[in-house]
Order: structure tokens, then sequence, then C-alpha cells
């Protein structure tokens, strides 16, 4: 028995050796056959460094959402400084914390009823925000110091561009003020801050804070007083001057603040506020929250080369996120690039590193990328191995289905169904056959001259199968105004009654006036969002693709071909087909395959960023755009796409 048992132990060992050698050749056979591409071998030689990241993925969301700013415009917009505010806070306590405040700042800081007012105001409703605000001030407050300090600024305007933009660099006003520091555009020229189609630079803040304290230095040489140079940063110094003159000649902030704009009147309120509540947050139990990225833990470096943020990203392994919170005075997610002029790009300290070990294969390889755009071509160019072919397909009209329905399905247009079909109206039968003309390119393979002479190519109808694209609910929506009923809004969009009260769930004819109701029913799945290039025109883009005009003006709702760099286009990918083309008694096929989608669900505690470091070759950016997610918020139990 015990001969039995070694010698079935002795071959079980021998056989699973053998096994893991099998195994193992394998593995490295398969490792072997697999082709890097051009980006990741430009990435196996990068020179890494082994710096710890400075900025958290996490906070991405919060660094772009603008709550924080329409908060603080609205309160200085709105806020009733006469208004009391019920909060624990006695008037002799506040008086001794803003005596404090008077004696080390350069403002005059006194007592009054509106202020405690507003104080209590803060304290009491935005207390949230203001945690907030003073994580993302120890990421700016530095900068803004080092600048201050160097034009002998009082450090405590600092505090201004809270007020002024809630710390976003990228808040626009409603009268067209950007930036940190709220320039408008002729003020920004005015202080050199450059603003083109690639970049704003009142959104930069090294160049916008220097701007505002040569502005600051400007004013103060006007009016002599700290609290009028706040005044005129808001209202402009022809106000307060006219402020001055209407008081009778005063010249303390308090005493011609009802001759300023109203805005204005909360404006210098809500700064010393603002400078309170940073000030003595302790005493009133109000905790930072963590911050977002130290002002030391980043770096800028001179581009030599235009690259977009998305090379950067997929070289760098950096959120396009990340890169747009650390250089939002690009305006296109491209660092252009113009040899009398320097543009800079901040980037973490350990990406800046690998950036500088490797600047030669990465500017390799933005060259490399911008090289594959489509360029102009001659009609020599023109591709002798191709063929347009007609194809007729009947479509038999279902319940429901309208003229604009069946046209949004095939790509054609309503008048041309009318036309094919010879109807006068735009009125359908169920149960008809419509006649549906459509136009492709067929591609056929190269030919020998001795072989075949030239010959038209024939396809029939039969010969070329296609699958057509599913119907799904986009978001075009009509809302209900007075005098509207399904009636007028069916005829109004070509769609019918039936097709409303479907898409909408509705049980009867009755809608609410302010309502919104779906209105199309377009089909969405098998889209690819392109995102439009410098010299990109609708034409260029419609010949990559091979599709037409009027489709790319279908999908994306243009009413010309007009197109914004930078912009994004809709573009609607074939299903899986096959094409046979019969060329002189011969066939040749072309198959289409498609990649079989992949998908990942959330788990408790994933973000994008978590979900792309378990998938290789995935990033953030990638996750995104195939999901089709603007912000980073996901949920547990989401499937999301994890490949293109």
């Amino acid at each position: 028995m015990n001969l039995r048992n070694t010698t079935f132990a002795t071959l079980f060992l021998f056989s699973s050796l053998t096994y893991a050698q099998e195994s193992t050749v394998v593995s490295i056979k398969e490792s072997a056959d697999v082709k890097l591409s051009y980006l990741d071998s430009i990435k196996q030689t990068f020179v890494k460094h082994e710096i710890a990241s400075c900025v958290d993925e996490r906070w991405m969301t919060e660094l772009s959402n603008q709550d924080l700013y329409n908060e603080m415009i609205a309160d200085i917009e709105n806020l009733n400084p006469d208004t009391k505010v019920d909060y624990e806070l006695s008037t002799e306590l506040l008086k001794q914390r803003l005596k404090i405040l008077d004696d080390k700042s350069a403002f005059h800081i006194e007592y009054n009823q509106g202020l405690e007012n507003i104080i209590k105001h803060y304290l009491k409703n935005r207390s949230r925000a203001y945690e907030r605000l003073m994580a993302l001030s120890q990421y700016y407050f530095p900068i803004f110091e080092e600048s201050l300090a160097k034009y002998n600024v009082p450090l405590e305007i600092k505090y201004l561009a809270v007020v002024e933009s809630a710390l976003n660099p990228l808040a626009v006003s409603k009268a067209g003020a950007t930036g940190l520091w709220q320039f408008m555009y002729a003020t920004g020229k005015q202080y050199n801050l450059d603003i083109t189609t690639y970049t704003d630079e009142r959104s930069d803040m090294l160049k916008a804070t220097e701007a505002a304290c040569q502005y600051m230095v400007n004013m103060y040489a006007i009016f002599g007083d700290w609290d009028l140079v706040l005044a005129s940063y808001n209202a402009g110094p022809g106000n307060v001057s006219k402020a001055i003159r209407r008081s009778g000649g005063k010249q303390n902030y308090w005493n011609i603040r009802p001759y300023l704009p109203k805005e204005t009147q909360g404006y210098v309120p809500a700064f010393i506020a603002t400078m309170y509540v940073f000030e003595f947050h302790k005493e009133h139990g109000i905790k930072p929250n963590k911050p977002i990225v130290n002002h030391f833990e980043t770096d800028t470096i001179m581009v030599k080369n235009k690259m977009t943020f998305k090379q950067l990203s997929d070289l760098l392994s950096i959120s396009e996120d990340q890169i747009r919170f650390l250089n939002p005075q690009y305006k296109r997610d491209l660092v252009p690039y113009q040899a009398n002029k320097n543009h800079y790009l901040r980037l973490p300290l350990d990406k800046i590193a690998v950036f500088t070990s490797n600047e030669s294969q990465i500017y390799a390889y933005a060259a490399h990328e911008f090289d594959k755009r489509e360029r102009p071509y001659s009609s020599s160019d023109v591709a002798q191995n191709t063929g347009i072919v007609s194809k007729t397909k009947y479509h038999k009209v279902k319940r429901g289905e309208s003229l604009g329905l069946i046209s949004n399905k095939y790509g054609v247009s309503v008048a041309e169904l009318k036309k094919w079909n010879h109807l006068r109206s735009n009125t359908i039968t169920t149960g008809k056959s419509l006649k549906i003309v459509t136009e492709e390119r067929v591609v056929v393979a190269p030919k020998k001259e001795e072989e075949v002479k030239p010959k038209t190519v024939v396809a029939s109808a039969d010969s070329i199968k296609t699958k057509a694209a599913k119907i799904k609910d986009t978001a075009k929506t009509h809302l209900v105004v007075k005098g509207d009923n399904l009636s007028i809004i069916a005829q109004k969009y070509e769609v019918t009654k039936a097709d409303l009260k479907e898409w909408n769930n509705l049980e009867d004819d009755n809608i609410k006036l302010g309502t919104s109701l779906i209105v199309s029913n377009l089909p969405t799945e098998n889209f690819e969002e392109y995102i439009v290039q410098s010299g990109d025109n609708l034409s260029t883009i419609a010949k990559k693709y091979e599709v037409s005009l009027e489709d790319l003006k279908q999908w994306n709702e243009l009413d010309d071909s007009s197109i914004l760099t930078g912009s994004t286009l809709r573009i609607l990918q074939p299903e899986k087909e096959e094409i046979v083309v019969e060329v002189k008694n011969s066939k040749v096929e072309k198959h289409i395959t498609y990649k079989k989608e992949n998908t990942y669900t959330v788990k408790k505690g994933d973000s994008l960023y978590s979900i792309s470091q378990k998938i290789k070759g995935v990033t953030v950016s990638d996750l995104k755009k195939w999901n089709g997610i603007s912000g980073g918020n996901i949920q547990p139990g989401m499937k999301l796409k994890i490949s293109g």
C-alpha cells in the first residue's frame, strides 16, 4: 500500500511540473506575440521618479463646480445688512475681535450693526461653504501673498479673491468678468493679460494675481485709502468718485456707501465678514476640509511644442481633470506653441520630473499624433478603387410611426421620403411599405491592370446586408407653453400624437404648462464622439468617417456647416455587417467586425480613478468618454464600458 501511494505521489508531482513548464512556455509565447502601441513603446523608455502625486482624484468634482461662486455672488447682490440674524455671538465679543483685525490690517474695520448682521449670516448659513473655501485657500493663498508682498499691497487683499470668485479660476460672471480676480475683457487687456482663441490669462493664477496687484497699486495712488480701493475694484474708480461728490466730499467708505451701486454697498462688508470668518474660524467650530493640493508640490515647465491635454494624460498617466485644474488658462484642452511667446504648463512635481526627463519622446509622440490628421488632397489622391452604389429597401410602417421617425431611422430626410413615395402630406398609413433609397461608398480590392480592365462596380440590394439602428430616447425636449396641445407639438416636430404619448408615458391628451416633453427618438447607440481639431471642417470629418454632410448635420442638429475647434461631434458607427461586392465575376468580401463590449460593475468605494488603475491601458478620460460621464460621480451597481 505504501509503495502504491509513493508511486502515485511521484507521478502526480512529475505531471504537475510538466504542466507548469508547458504553461510557462505558452505564457512566454503569448507575451512575445503582444504588439506594443506607439504610445506604450514611448512610455517604456521613460525615466521615472517615485514622488507622491499631489492632486487627489476625489477633489476633481469639487474643483470644477461653481456652487460656491454662485452662492457668494448671490449673497453680495441680495443680502440686506439691515436684516438681523439670530446667532450666538455677543456684540461686545464681536467688537473686540473686529478691533484685533483693525489693529493688524490696513483697512478701517469698525463695528456697525450692518456688518454684525452679515458676519452672523455667514457664520449661520455659510459655514460649510467656508470649510470648502479654506481647503482651496491652502493652495491659492501662498501664491497670492507672494505677489501682494512684492507690490507692498496689504496681504488681507487675498480674501478679495474669495469674495470675487470663491477661488474658482474658471468663474465667469453675468457681465463676462473671468477668473480668480474677475477681470473684464478690456481691463484684462489693459493689464497685459493675453486673451486669444486658445488662452485666457485671466484664469492664470500667477499672471492674473500680478495684474490684480498692479490695479490695486494704481487705485491706491488715486484714492489713498484701501477701503475705497476695494470699492473701486468692484464698481470702478468713476463710480467711487461720483459717490464722493454726491456725499459732499466725504471719503470714508461707510459714509459714501449709500451713494455707491447696490452691489458695491454689500461688497466691502462681505470682504470684512470673509476676513473675520477666516481669522476666527476655530472660535466658531469651523473646520477646514482636507487641503486639495499644496502649492509647493507643483511646478511649471515651458512647453516647446503644442500638445493636447489628452496626449499629456496618456503619456504621464494623469487625468485630464487634474491638468485642467492646474492649467485653467488653456480654454481648448490644448497647450499652444508660438515662437514669439512662452507658454507654461503646471503639473505635480512627480509629473514634472517625468516630463523633464523625457521631453524629446513626449514631443515626438505629440508630433506623431498631430501628423495623423487628414491633410488636403488633390484629385490624383482620390482612391481609384472606390465606387458609390445605390441601395433600395422598403420599410413597412408600424403603428405609431411617423415620417420624421422613419427618416431618422434610415438617415434620410422627410422630403426625400415623400419624393420617393409620391406623398403629398406627412400622413402615412399603418402597414404601408415605404421606398427608401440610400447611397454607400464601397471599397474594392486593388486589381492588376493586366487582369481586369476598368469596369463599373455592381452591387445589388441583396448583396449588401445591414442591420437597422436601434431606436433609443434622447434628451431632446419641448417646454410646454400657453396654447400648446399634443397635436400642435406633434406637427411641429413631425411626429405623431401616439409617439408623444408613448415617449412621455401619457394616458390621455392632457399636458401641463411648464412641463418638458420628449419630442424625438433618434438612434443614439453606436455613436462615436469626435473632438474637432484645428483645421478641421465638416467636409473633412465626413470624408474621414465616410458619412454624408447631411448625416453629420442631422446627428448634431447643425443648421449650417460651421463648427468650433474643441467642440464634440456625434458620429454614428455601423453595426456588425458583411458587404459583398461583385467585380467582373469575382467576389471581394469586406468584413467589419467589432470587439465584444466589456463592462465593469461599480463596487462600493470605487472611483473612476481607482477603476482606471485596475484596468490596464484605461484612463479616467476614456471611462468618461465611453460612458457619457461629464463629472466624476458614479454609483455602486452601475455598469461601465471599459473598452472603446
